[in-house]
């Protein structure tokens, strides 16, 4: 949905300067992904000034803890996730436990005036996605079940991952997730259910996702003015619009609101 580097390999680790072997043989394992190890990095360095100029016990308690973070980033090592056995740095994929553990739970609904076969169309075409989802730069279709996602992040950074889908029940429900080498791992689904004596759809989506550095993130999203129970909000508005009238307005770009090609 609603987050410019190459997407992350299985070896994430591997652009890290090699050193001498002695050096290597004592270096902690990598075990914390490239994105997740820039935002600890910036978001350690931030702890860490603003607690040292505090020049207070809590100040240096958070100072301690802002180079933590920094050490996080800079060697790649996290030991709290060498304990729970997670490794981002690899192409696996997170567990339902990793979600539960770390992520972030998100659920929006709206009613829509058009039927749940009309909406399932529409958004069952990934190609349509872009067009109401603002931060979504591209949806490709890989096959029947994979897609491949390009998001706006923060810094004017690109997020990219795979996607399958893992739930398909025509014009009721569509349910996702991102796959092994994902920048956020991410799941989520969108449920069409109609109205009382058929008045509209109640679309109903839910998201889940383990952002960079785990909740540390939250902060950084903040700190970007990421929200992204009002972007999903958002972006339910204009897929009502879309659906509803053919048209999206937007202003961005222009003096004055445009709208787009109507809905097919």
């Amino acid at each position: 949905m609603t987050l410019l580097h190459s997407r992350p390999t299985r070896n994430q680790g591997r652009d890290v300067p090699a050193r001498n072997d002695a050096s290597q043989n004592d270096s902690p394992e990598v075990n914390v992904g490239n994105t997740e190890r820039w935002v600890s990095a910036i978001a350690g360095g931030a702890i860490a000034v603003a607690g040292l100029r505090s020049r207070s016990l809590l100040g240096l308690l958070g100072a301690a803890a802002g180079g933590a973070l920094v050490y996080r980033g800079a060697t790649g090592h996290c030991s709290g996730y060498a304990a729970l056995g997670i490794n981002t740095a690899d192409g696996e994929g997170a567990s339902p436990e990793q979600y539960f553990e770390r992520g972030i739970h998100v659920q929006e609904s709206m009613t829509i005036n058009r039927s749940p076969w009309d909406l399932y169309q529409f958004w069952r075409n990934f190609d349509n996605l872009p067009r109401f989802m603002q931060h979504v730069q591209s949806v490709k279709v890989v096959d029947e079940k994979r897609s491949h996602w390009v998001v706006d992040g923060p810094a004017g950074k690109r997020v990219e991952w795979d996607a399958e889908i893992i739930n398909d029940e025509p014009n009721s429900l569509i349910a996702w997730r991102s796959l092994g080498g994902a920048t956020v791992d991410n799941a989520g689904s969108v449920r069409f259910v109609p109205g009382p004596e058929g008045r509209g759809t109640e679309v109903r989506v839910v998201i889940d996702y383990i952002p960079p550095a785990g909740f540390v993130g939250k902060w950084v999203a903040a700190l970007f003015g990421k929200n992204p129970a009002s972007e999903i909000r958002e972006d339910l508005r204009r897929f009502k619009r879309v659906m509803e009238t053919g048209e999206v307005p937007t202003t961005e770009g222009q003096p004055r609101g445009t709208c787009s090609k109507s809905a097919s």
